[in-house]
C-alpha cells in the first residue's frame, strides 16, 4: 500500500473511532428503502472489516435484514466538528449482513466489547430476547474527506484505494 492509501486508511480508522453510531439503509419486501441508525462495534481481521450491530427484532431494519442480507451503512462526522457542513467526513459502505447466534463465541466477545464501549444499557438489552447481533461485512464503498477528496474503497480490508474524480 502506498503512502496515500495508508493516509486514507488512517482517516477511515479515525472516523470509525470518532463516531459511536452508524446509519443503515435496508430494503423491505416491497423494495422500499428504510433508513435508521444504531450503535456499532468495529472489528478488523486480516481480510475483512466487520461492523457489529445489536438490534431489536421490533425494528423495521431487523425485519429487513432477516429477508435481505444486503445493506448500505454510513458513518459521518458530527456536524459540530465539521469545518464545512457541505464537506463532512463520511464513510459509505456496501455490506452483507449475517445473524450471529447467542451461543456463538463471536456473540460473547462482541457483546463484551459493546458493554465496554456503550455502557450498562447493553446489559439490559442483552437480557431481552428480541435483541439480535448482526455482523456486517464491508464489501466496498467510498470515503470522502472534503471537497475533491473522495476515494473508492475495495479489496481485502478495503485497502484498495482509488481517487474518485468528477464528483
Amino acid at each position: 500500500m502506498n503512502s496515500d492509501h495508508l493516509q486514507v486508511k488512517q482517516y477511515v480508522n479515525e472516523l470509525i473511532s470518532d463516531v459511536a453510531s452508524l446509519q443503515l439503509a435496508t430494503l423491505n419486501n416491497n423494495q422500499t428503502i428504510n433508513i435508521s441508525y444504531t450503535p456499532f462495534i468495529c472489528v478488523e481481521d486480516e481480510t475483512h472489516i466487520f461492523f457489529y450491530i445489536f438490534i431489536s427484532e421490533l425494528a423495521q431494519h431487523t425485519q429487513n435484514l432477516k429477508q435481505d442480507s444486503k445493506l448500505s451503512i454510513l458513518l459521518i462526522e458530527d456536524e459540530s466538528k465539521a469545518k464545512n457542513i457541505f464537506a463532512r467526513k463520511r464513510l459509505s459502505l456496501e455490506c452483507k449482513s449475517k445473524y450471529i447466534e447467542r451461543s456463538n463465541k463471536i456473540f460473547i466477545d462482541v457483546i463484551e466489547r459493546f458493554k465496554q464501549a456503550h455502557g450498562k444499557t447493553v446489559e439490559l438489552l442483552e437480557s431481552l430476547p428480541d435483541f439480535h447481533l448482526y455482523q456486517l461485512s464491508a464489501l466496498s464503498g467510498s470515503y470522502v474527506h472534503g471537497f475533491g477528496n473522495a476515494h473508492k474503497l475495495s479489496g481485502k480490508n478495503l485497502t484498495e484505494v482509488e481517487q474518485q474524480t468528477g464528483l
